[in-house]
């Protein structure tokens, strides 16, 4: 089992790679029926994947066509922005550009934007797939999802927890941060999404055990 960092996201994950690699070394993944470009970056021969690691099929190493086929991509992805951002202006659509994904196969550009409505981009699609002759793929996301693509450190200073390893998001209530004495200011309880933090559930139960009273003992029956 090897641990595998794809650009297309920021939380790595895990593939069965039968030959022994290196690390730094290119792969290929499928995720999400997509192949994906990556690089080795941990070998766990033998281990089995962390709790809530992603295990994804491993497709083949990549070769240096793979390699400049990326260079391209990233390229794609840059220009696609810009383009995408400015369409976006211009037509005065009220959403906010987070990224731009080029999949590998260059089946398709995946545009991902958050937006406070609905947002009718008919037009906005028919303008990009004309410019960059291929499939066009709008995915609204929220901000969490947002802060999840972008990637960034909390105030712990590590990486942020909805990028590294969080699979799904738990709700996350301001009780839990009374119940843990914290300070309650909201620059101090909010992640980068500016929700709260997704850490403030990892000690909620313990705490909410810890306070709670101790169970009376029973009556010394030998003391009658």
């Amino acid at each position: 089992m090897y641990q595998v960092q794809l650009e297309s996201q920021w939380r790595p994950v895990y593939a069965t790679i039968e030959a022994p690699v290196a690390r730094r070394t290119p792969c290929i993944l499928k995720v999400d029926n997509l192949e994906s470009y990556g690089e080795v970056v941990l070998p766990r021969e033998g281990a089995p994947c962390p709790h809530g690691g992603q295990v994804v099929p491993f497709v083949r190493l990549a070769t240096p066509e793979d390699g400049r086929r990326r260079e391209r991509h990233r390229a794609l992805e840059a220009e696609a922005f810009a383009a995408c951002r400015e369409q976006a202006r211009l037509a005065k659509l009220p959403l906010r550009l987070v990224k731009v994904q080029a999949a590998f196969d260059e089946s398709k550009l995946l545009f991902f934007y958050t937006a406070e409505s609905k947002v009718d981009f008919r037009e906005l699609v028919r303008a990009l797939a004309h410019r960059f002759r291929t499939r066009i793929e709008m995915r609204q996301i929220g901000v969490r999802d947002e802060a999840r693509l972008r990637g960034g450190y909390g105030h712990c200073g590590q990486p942020l927890c909805c990028a590294r390893h969080l699979r799904q998001f738990a709700p996350v209530t301001i009780r839990m941060a009374k119940d843990q004495g914290l300070s309650l200011n909201p620059a101090k309880i909010s992640g980068l999404c500016g929700r709260l933090m997704c850490c403030l559930r990892y000690e909620a139960p313990q705490r909410k055990q810890d306070a709670a009273p101790a169970p009376a003992s029973a009556p010394d029956a030998g003391g009658r």
